[in-house]
């Protein structure tokens, strides 16, 4: 099965080196200025099995293409190319919620390509430890058990393991969820409130994914697995995370590179807007898009969240 990964950022990137090792591989960046090496990825070199262009039309050949978009570009991207997709098989690492229709990757995508198969790639995984070819389990959910196990096979590596869901809904939610509380985890090591604290931000925000995650239609044994527990793990522990540093830079009150990306910042903002819609009470969610928005301060934001009445766990 041919594969071609569309976004050359420095997941989509490391995706496409890393799936060299199953054969040839194209990968599509829209402004590509690098030769033998991403700057995002230093130190990586581009395998002679990946083939690097800016010609879509290069990359739209292959029956199986993997989607390493931002999650607020994905739409713009499906708008002018959608069409171009239609009976692909394709395959979202977006992490994140569409702030324009409040919807997930898959969605997006479903809606762009109707005759497509889609799936989600998600799971607890830093660029650098997959294209350096660190070990690495990722879920790959899929409502076709069929075509699903056909993508494990064409996408997992010696190194790369890939586990196989149909929820496709729990594991697209537990990878953008998780990055709206890496963002608080940050901001309370950065304003120096202490491990304890962290932890405490973690747990409950473990409970805000997992409630919300089941009001939208998700198994909650989703949540504990890579996509959810195991990807918020990482991202709440590790300076690797751009949205536990983007967290830490405002709680310490810090300047942060404005042009990184940063999923969890919009996410939050678009659970704002979706807890308004249901009904739902996302706290954690709330105090990050308030924050990141710098709408309140860190200490504002924790007075208000240890305020709140107290209750059974």
């Amino acid at each position: 099965m041919t594969v071609a990964v569309l976004g050359a950022g420095a997941f989509g990137t490391a995706l496409a080196v890393a799936l060299t090792a199953n054969g040839p591989v194209t990968l599509w960046g829209r402004r590509i200025d690098w030769q033998g090496e991403n700057p995002r990825l230093p130190d990586v070199q581009m395998p002679d099995a990946l083939t690097v262009t800016q010609d879509l039309e290069d990359a739209l050949t292959a029956q199986l293409i993997l989607l390493a978009l931002p999650a607020q570009a994905l739409g713009g991207f499906l708008a002018q190319h959608g069409q171009r997709l239609s009976g692909k098989q394709l395959v979202s690492t977006a992490k994140g919620i569409d702030l324009s229709h409040l919807n997930g990757p898959s969605v997006l995508i479903s809606q762009a390509c109707p005759d497509a198969t889609v799936a989600v790639l998600t799971g607890p995984s830093f660029a650098a430890d997959i294209a350096r070819g660190l070990p690495t389990a990722l879920t790959l959910a899929c409502t076709d058990d069929t075509v699903g196990r056909r993508m494990q096979q064409a996408l997992s590596t010696p190194v790369l393991r890939l586990y196989r869901s149909n929820d496709v809904t729990g594991a697209e939610l537990g990878g953008a969820l998780k990055n709206v509380i890496a963002i608080a985890a940050g901001a309370v090591i950065g304003a120096g409130l202490g491990d304890s604290a962290r932890a405490a931000i973690i747990t409950r925000g473990f409970a805000e994914m997992t409630r919300l995650a089941i009001h939208l239609g998700a198994r909650p044994e989703t949540l504990t697995g890579l996509s959810g527990l195991g990807d918020l793990t990482l991202t709440c522990t590790s300076q690797g995370s751009r949205n536990f540093r983007f967290g830490a830079a405002l709680g310490a009150g810090d300047p942060f590179d404005p042009s990184t990306t940063v999923e969890g910042a919009a996410t939050a903002r678009a659970l704002t807007r979706m807890a308004a819609r249901d009904g739902l009470d996302l706290p954690i969610a709330a105090m990050v898009a308030r924050l990141a928005q710098g709408a309140v301060s860190v200490e504002t934001a924790m007075d208000h969240l240890l305020s709140r009445p107290l209750k059974e766990e």
